[in-house]
């Protein structure tokens, strides 16, 4: 077992609190022995920062992350993402031998505390593929997304809960292509400054679509091992990839693509497809949180501040 580990996430903004909260929420809740560390950035209000501290969660302040002005832009529809370079710095936390890095949008449903003790070669990283399938069709996406390019496709229940598709030299493009909602590091001061300078000089920042994504998968081409994708069960797959998802495999659920969870109420009732049952799965546990609060008015009221009402 790695001598300090934890889980991380970036926070910058108060609209993301009931996300952060209800992350750590479940981490105890499926009684993980590691901790949740929150990053946070300079302008995060103090309202916000005093919440966190009231729940006992550890908060390191980092400097925002940004390539050089005019190096790259980003389309109307994934805004959303221009803070997300701010997740590299997550490298600097170099008192901890393992960190696993999460996004905020995330629920983990059953413990996962055996990816601290994964095996990784020397500076390498693992992730779960990114889900190349594109099924908005949304036109600025890469064109060689499309379903059959999708390291998902080929995978199959049960095999697929634990052997995800291998990068081969002939693999399709999208192979090669991780999603950052969960991603494995041994944090390092060189890899650290490495990633800066990367982000800072190379030529392949204007060509990314999805900011920090993209440079992870460039930077550590070759160097990057695949999860299953329990791990990272993106939304999308119980849609698009029926004959892989399971709900009793999921270790961890991201509500990658739409609106978060918490911008829309989902009540008992209501009508409910493949996509939408899931996002009642995130008011439950967010619902049980605000239960338990009773003695921390100040934060329940910040969060319902922030949710659909």
């Amino acid at each position: 077992m790695p001598r300090k580990a934890a889980y991380t996430t970036l926070l910058t903004k108060d609209s993301y609190l009931p996300g952060t909260l209800t992350l750590d929420y479940c981490l105890k809740s499926v009684q993980s022995q590691y901790p949740l560390v929150v990053l946070i950035t300079p302008t995060l209000p103090q309202r916000t920062r005093d919440a966190l501290i009231r729940r006992n969660i550890e908060v390191r302040e980092i400097l925002p992350l940004q390539p050089e002005d005019g190096q790259h832009s980003l389309a109307g529809f994934d805004e959303r993402f221009a803070d997300t370079w701010t997740k590299l710095r997550v490298f600097e936390l170099v008192d901890y031998d393992r960190v696993v890095l999460m996004d905020s949008d995330m629920i983990v449903m059953r413990n996962m505390d055996e990816l601290m003790e994964l095996d990784l070669p020397k500076d390498w990283i693992a992730a779960a593929h990114a889900c190349a399938c594109n099924p908005r069709k949304l036109p600025h996406y890469p064109k060689d997304w499309i379903p059959k390019n999708c390291a998902y496709t080929p995978l199959l229940h049960p095999t697929g809960h634990t052997q995800p598709s291998l990068i081969e030299p002939f693999s399709p493009q999208p192979y090669n292509l991780l999603n950052s909602g969960l991603v494995i590091i041994t944090p390092s001061t060189a890899l650290a400054k490495s990633i800066v300078h990367f982000l800072r000089t190379s030529p392949l920042i204007p060509t990314f679509t999805f900011p920090d994504q993209d440079l992870l998968a460039a930077f550590f081409q070759g160097k990057w091992k695949p999860l299953p994708w329990v791990y990272n069960a993106l939304k999308t797959l119980r849609a698009v990839h029926k004959n892989l998802w399971r709900d009793e495999e999921v270790r961890c659920l991201h509500y990658i693509l739409s609106d978060k969870p918490w911008k829309a109420r989902i009540r008992e009732g209501d009508a409910i497809d493949d996509l939408t049952e899931m996002d009642r799965w995130w008011w439950r546990r967010f619902d049980r949180l605000i239960d338990e609060m009773e003695d921390d008015p100040e934060t329940q009221k910040l969060l319902l501040a922030n949710v659909a009402n």
